[in-house]
């Protein structure tokens, strides 16, 4: 038996049926109110969260740009690329000073964490208060920037930590006045929280409310329910509402500079949907496309990881993490500032008089054109990522672009992207994606009118199509992310399409690897139980699982005994047996460390009758160390009303496969494993979630490590 590192259900021992039966219906009314005013904090303030957010990158980023812009227009080239790429450097610097020093687990997307964490696995450092902060700064500060990264995946990290915050047993008795805080302060009921707050983040990110229920449902939570789906649903609905009045208010020139970007909504519903047979074959090609560059992202990012953690990696010190963050900054500046001027001028179109265009956002950028031209370059890669994606998006702009414009912006956001997700800033991956997926979508538009003329579907439909193929290919989402598309764009027509090319590219990206969010669960090394066990584990039984002997417990136990065991292991839960009149061990139930705590600290204090059910139950963040100078240590503790006597149990002769589907699927976190034998000691041991991996495995059975059938069936 090891250290468990996942969360704790409930406990039904004696204390807490006895807490059940006398809690009165209004008891329980209140307690169901009290999830529901949850749920609504979390929506509402993920939705105020992120409406700041948007409102914060657009005034810097757009007063970035218009200063830049009026440099180059008084002819100040260096001057303008100097305060260009300085103003990128600091926001890229402060980002990455806030995730070294305050909260390290804040860099990155933190979709994995939040994972992870609906998983059973105990990370609650990653949502804590000061991530949050960092999370909320850093992003601001990294897509001001212009960093090649987008901020859905921070949101959903961010929306998790909030519902952590909201699910704290002090914030429930204090804002709720819930004096039975044993109903909720479980972690049952702190992952459907976090579970709401994932579709929540989501949803703010898109403003696609049924998208966010949806990727909670099929990538967040490893554990589903109806009731579940009725507060996502809630939650999202709520996170839409707050959006809906911020982007009304906003609209009325109350949040500066803010306009028309920020809260990525695409809306193409009015485009001319005509399509049949033919579109079918560009279609499967940008599905085989995008599966292919989603696989082949991550398989260069983890060809980069050694060398990154090589050259800027935790024993390089801070200078070396500053040193590559500001390089990417610098690199990423170059480029955006630097590629349009190698781009040929274009002449507007005819009766255009939005073009060129001279401030924050527009299709058509004069950037260094003369009078009546733009550059097309300019619209793209000198642009936030989010006013990209709605410019490749825009109707009725035929062939804005040339063919080589594309194929360079292709390549540098690809190679752009690659760079940033490595460096110590949050960043996330949806937006990069969409983006260079919708690049080389409308390339593929563009060939397609120019051969078959504009009576078929038009570039931006393709744009949508390119921008689902690299989403399907990386994150490997099919439901969700279907939906999220449909959302953004508005457009049901293309539901045919964006379903086809979701599969193929699923489908080519599952014959490379795993999704990325799934690749960076096992590199952070979350002991994650993945939905199916691997086939090598039907050759093992339970018993070939268990690393080292059970610690048990009697029923009536020594207190000096006890305190013995508590100092000499870091185990969180005990078995306990019960000695026959025969003399022979039956087992008797399981016992929680933390319940233990509590009993020998009642006892310490001389006054037994006072254990309140609430305090017995409650289990600490941290483990305590117990003095026996105030106790009787020969004398004996009844741990009867603490043990829970019913636990999950399966004998030692179970397959490993079927007990990690039954560990899986229950959410255990303790396993204890019976014996067959009537002779000794009826337990075996105890199973954990890090009994079940690989690494465990292989510590006892390393002959299966020389096995290649068991690395290729893993």
């Amino acid at each position: 038996m090891s250290p468990s590192s996942s969360l704790a259900l409930i406990v039904e021992n004696d204390l807490y049926r006895q807490d059940w039966r006398l809690t009165s219906r209004f008891g329980i009314l209140h307690y169901t109110i009290c999830k529901w005013i949850l749920v609504f904090l979390v929506g509402f303030w993920t939705g105020v969260v992120s409406l700041l957010i948007n409102v914060a990158v657009e005034n810097i980023a757009g007063t970035r740009f218009l200063a830049t812009v009026d440099l180059m227009a008084s002819n100040r080239i260096a001057m303008a690329f100097a305060v260009y790429a300085g103003s990128n450097i600091v926001l890229v610097l402060l980002s990455a000073l806030l995730c070294i020093y305050v909260a390290p687990e804040a860099a990155g997307s933190g979709v994995p964490e939040v994972e992870a964490y609906l998983n059973g696995v105990d990370c609650s450092s990653a949502l804590s208060f000061n991530t949050f902060f960092v999370k909320v700064v850093g992003i601001v500060g990294a897509l001001s920037s212009g960093l090649m990264c987008g901020k859905a995946g921070p949101l959903v990290h961010m929306a998790a930590c909030i519902a952590v915050f909201f699910g704290q047993p002090g914030f429930t008795h204090r804002l709720l006045g819930f004096t039975k805080l044993d109903l909720l302060d479980n972690d049952k009921n702190r992952q459907d929280l976090v579970a709401c707050g994932a579709a929540a983040g989501l949803a703010a990110a898109f403003r696609a409310p049924i998208g966010g229920v949806l990727f909670a449902l099929e990538e967040a939570a490893s554990w589903w329910r109806s009731a579940l789906l009725w507060r996502t649903f809630f939650t999202t609905a709520v996170v839409s509402y707050v959006l809906r009045i911020g982007i009304h208010w906003c609209r009325h020139g109350h949040c500066g500079s803010y306009g028309k970007g920020g809260l990525i909504l695409f809306d193409v519903g009015d485009a001319r949907v005509n399509y049949g047979l033919l579109e079918l074959v560009p279609v499967a090609i940008l599905g085989v496309i995008g599966g292919t560059l989603g696989s082949l992202y991550f398989f260069k990012f983890f060809l980069l990881a050694p060398t990154y953690a090589c050259l800027f990696g935790c024993r390089k010190g801070v200078f070396a993490k500053l040193f590559h963050a500001a390089l990417v900054a610098f690199i990423t500046s170059i480029c955006s500032f630097g590629l349009p001027w190698l781009a040929p001028c274009r002449q507007c179109p005819p009766n255009n008089e939005e073009c060129p265009t001279h401030g924050r956002v527009g299709n058509y950028k004069a950037f260094n054109c003369p009078p009546g031209h733009y550059n097309d370059l300019a619209g793209l890669i000198f642009n936030t990522t989010e006013d990209a994606i709605r410019n490749l998006f825009s109707l009725g702009t035929p062939f804005e672009y040339n063919y080589i414009t594309l194929l360079i912006f292709t390549a540098s956001s690809y190679m752009l992207a690659l760079m940033t997700y490595g460096i110590l800033v949050p960043s996330g991956l949806f937006v990069p994606a969409i983006l260079c997926g919708a690049t080389y979508g409308r390339l593929a538009g563009m060939v397609m009118v120019s051969i078959f003329g504009h009576d078929r579907l038009d570039e931006s439909m393709y744009a949508i199509i390119g921008a689902a193929s690299f989403l399907g290919g990386s994150m490997r989402m099919t439901v969700s992310l279907c939906v999220v598309i449909l959302e953004l764009t508005n457009n049901l027509s293309m539901l045919p399409l964006v379903m086809f090319v979701l599969l193929i590219s699923k489908v080519v990206g599952d014959c490379f690897n795993n999704g990325i969010f799934k690749l960076h669960i096992d590199i952070k090394g979350f002991d994650f139980l993945k939905e199916a066990p691997p086939p090598f584990r039907s050759q093992l039984t339970a018993r070939d699982a268990i690393l080292t002997p059970p610690v048990t417990l009697y029923r009536e136990e020594k207190i000096g005994r006890i305190l013995d065991v508590l100092s000499a292991c870091s185990y969180n839960a005990f078995p306990v047996l019960d000695r026959e009149p025969d003399g022979k061990d039956r087992f008797f139930g399981m016992v929680l460390r933390a319940h233990i705590h509590v009993l020998l600290e009642m006892r310490s204090a001389n006054s037994p009758k006072k254990i309140a059910v609430k305090t017995v139950r409650k289990h600490p963040a941290a483990q305590r160390s117990l003095s026996g100078n105030c106790l009787e240590v020969e004398s004996l503790l009844d741990l009867t009303p603490v043990v829970n006597q019913s636990p999950y149990t399966v004998l030692e002769t179970l397959s490993l496969a079927k007990t990690y589907s039954l560990f899986r699927q229950l959410a255990l976190r303790h396993l204890c494993v019976l014996s067959k034998n009537k002779e000794g000691s009826p337990v075996v041991g105890v199973l954990t979630r890090h009994d079940f991996m690989q690494s465990s495995l292989w510590k006892k059975h390393p002959q299966l490590g020389r096995l290649s059938s068991f690395r290729i069936l893993e």
